[in-house]
């Protein structure tokens, strides 16, 4: 529990960045949408290419590593909640936020990566699955947890009476900051310590190198990128197939709140699962289950409100699979690597990668004449549900590829470990 909790902040103060940051700043303080735009799609741009970087930066300090997370925790903090405090002036705050993305990016995506890879640090160059698969589901918990307060709080900041909108989202960002600073003490004080397995490499090019040669984690980012897609997709049209294909826009938080919270209570199972079977395996299973899930949302439409919900409910469950296994498996990949943070960031890239290539997908319906608000669309529903079944389909073929040792899984029986 030590090391999970910092999830939920994290989680937290993602959400409102990515969906409610765009429209404070064009409704509420003049922000132009083409300049708005403009800086965010910089600032997106700046954060994914930014995280090898920041990778090479964690595996360096050593022992120092423990100030550079506090400093970054004080950054993150400080930045989030500037972020809805800028200057009055269209031309003054939309500097303003340019400069308080990057500093939210950079010190959100730090902390991230240091955390998954303290996270595969936990059981050294052992790597066994069902050592580390505990701590990723009390992470992954606890983030949605933090999705779950990120959807509910600042949404109803957001509808509520404009002149309070800025005093509303100060109080949750000293919340989300008091949380912030208790889950980091958590970390550096009550969970296990970071066991690094070697030297890293400190020149980028050796670096580098070191990454592309570990096969077992290149055969891990295609079916991770691909099932990335997936999921990102679904989550950037879902709003406009409720609202379109099944006109009931009032019932889309309690879509989500089901999804989120099949989730969260699934996780349990999965690991158990992951325990029995094999991490690989579960995680296949879970993109099956996903795939059965989703393939009906293509014959909903107005008034199938509530098979819709028990959609968001099965596909809740398999999400959970998503959030838990495959950064064990990237953990397994770089048990002995001494560079655990500089693979991890190309882990947190690739998704970071799939929700800006999902993005594509709205100038893709515009092109083909969708308009939001115009009822059903056969487009949205392709892309929407028969697209995401697809990249499943083939992140499941890709993971085949990639095999656990039988000595990762406990015995059956016993508490010992079986022989190969």
């Amino acid at each position: 529990m030590a090391y999970g909790l910092l999830g939920l902040p994290l989680a937290m103060a993602a959400l409102p960045v990515y969906v409610h940051v765009p429209a404070y700043y064009a409704l509420l303080h003049g922000a132009g949408l083409a300049q708005l735009g403009w800086v965010l799609f910089a600032a997106r741009l700046f954060d994914t290419v930014q995280e090898p970087l920041l990778g090479l930066l964690i595996d360096r300090p050593g022992r120092r590593l423990n100030a550079w997370l506090i400093g970054a925790t004080a950054v993150f903090a400080l930045a989030f909640a500037g972020l809805w405090m800028p200057p009055s002036g269209p031309a003054a705050s939309i500097t303003w936020l340019g400069i308080a993305l990057v500093l939210v990016y950079s010190a959100h995506s730090f902390l991230s990566i240091a955390y998954l890879a303290w996270g595969a640090s936990l059981d050294g160059p052992q790597a066994r699955a069902h050592v580390l698969l505990g701590p990723a589901a009390w992470r992954e918990g606890a983030g949605l947890v933090g999705v779950l307060l990120a959807s509910a709080i600042p949404a109803a900041v957001m509808a509520g009476d404009a002149s309070q909108v800025a005093s509303s989202m100060g109080w949750y960002s000293a919340g989300f900051a008091t949380l912030l600073f208790i889950a980091v003490a958590a970390l550096l004080s009550g969970a296990p310590a970071w066991k690094p397995t070697g030297r890293p490499a400190t020149q980028w090019g050796k670096a580098l190198r070191a990454v592309s040669t570990n096969r077992r984690f290149m055969r891990l980012l295609p079916p991770y990128l691909l099932n990335a897609l997936s999921v990102s997709l679904p989550a950037t049209l879902v709003m406009l197939y409720i609202r379109d294909q099944l006109q009931a826009p009032e019932l889309g938080a309690i879509f989500l709140v089901a999804y989120f919270a099949a989730a969260m209570c699934c996780l349990p199972l999965w690991v158990r699962l992951a325990k029995r079977i094999g991490t690989a395996k579960a995680w296949q299973l879970g993109m099956l289950m996903a795939i059965g899930a989703f393939a009906g949302t293509s014959l909903l439409g107005p008034g199938d409100s509530m098979p819709f919900f028990f959609v968001c409910v099965a596909a809740g469950a398999a999400l959970g699979a998503d959030l838990a296994l495959p950064s064990v498996l990237f953990a397994q990949a770089i048990s002995e690597a001494p560079g655990k943070a500089l693979y991890f960031s190309f882990y947190t890239l690739l998704g970071k990668l799939a929700l800006a290539l999902s993005g594509l997908s709205l100038p893709l319906l515009a092109a083909f004449g969708y308009q939001p608000g115009n009822g059903a669309s056969p487009l949205l529903v392709a892309i929407y549900a028969g697209l995401p079944c697809l990249l499943k389909l083939a992140a499941m073929f890709s993971l085949r590829r990639t095999r656990e040792e039988i000595s990762d899984l406990p015995c059956p029986a016993t508490d010992g470990m079986c022989g190969k």
